[in-house]
């Protein structure tokens, strides 16, 4: 387990991805899911359906919360928006993982406690997906890692990366104190979706994985409490 592990409550270590069409459906999986979580991320599909409202209510409850924007634009405007949503007291939010938007998030952000996470490539993307928006040639996993060196140079607290490059990353020399956080996590057996770079929560840990986020398997299941349970049950075994 890292060090930054190490501090972190075993119970949230698992971020439940709250991606339901708005603010009503999202409170009411939360509380269906009652003690089984106690972290949740609210992305930029619920934005326009209350996500920030739900977000602060859930932190009110004594929740952590993750608000997963994955901001990019030029420095100033980043800036601006990272020090708005500084205060509200949230946990983790999302940037684009190039130097000078992670920069100008920690700035935004200043003495606040919030954590500038970067992504590195996402989850759903393949090389031939970064093809077609003619970034640069090199394995997907490379450029991952050296998107994360960059990021962690520039600033961010942690990075948000494919549970496939989680180990190379947790290797690198900045990455020591960072956070690392997996999505494109799937029990074994549980369909795939839209994610293409996939592993289990057990080898996202063993990867080098602080947290892992998980979404549909959990709020898509029959019974959304008892499939997190089981995932939390599978955390704290690694963790003993």
């Amino acid at each position: 387990m890292t060090d930054a592990a190490n501090s972190i409550a075993t119970r949230d270590r698992l971020i439940v991805a709250l991606d339901l069409p708005h603010a009503v459906a999202g409170l009411d999986m939360a509380e269906r899911l009652g003690d089984a979580v106690g972290f949740y991320k609210i992305g930029l599909g619920m934005l326009t359906g209350g996500g920030f409202a739900l977000a602060n209510e859930l932190k009110e409850k004594g929740n952590r919360t993750f608000i997963d924007l994955k901001l990019f634009d030029i420095g100033a405007t980043v800036e601006a928006a990272v020090r708005g949503i500084a205060e509200f007291g949230h946990d983790f939010l999302t940037v684009h993982g190039d130097p000078h938007v992670v920069r100008a998030a920690v700035r935004g952000r200043g003495e606040a406690s919030l954590k500038i996470l970067a992504v590195t490539i996402l989850t759903s993307l393949d090389r031939s997906d970064l093809d077609d928006g003619m970034i640069v040639e090199g394995e997907v996993g490379v450029l991952g890692v050296e998107r994360a060196r960059r990021a962690f140079i520039a600033g961010a607290d942690g990075i948000i990366a494919s549970p496939k490059e989680a180990a190379a990353i947790r290797a690198l020399p900045e990455a020591s104190g960072r956070l690392i956080v997996t999505p494109g996590v799937r029990p074994a057996g549980a369909a795939l979706g839209d994610q293409k770079r996939v592993e289990t929560p057990k080898a996202a840990i063993l990867a080098g994985a602080d947290h892992i986020v998980v979404g549909r398997p959990i709020w898509q299941a029959n019974d959304p409490k008892a499939a997190a349970e089981s995932i939390q049950t599978e955390i704290a075994a690694m963790a003993g």
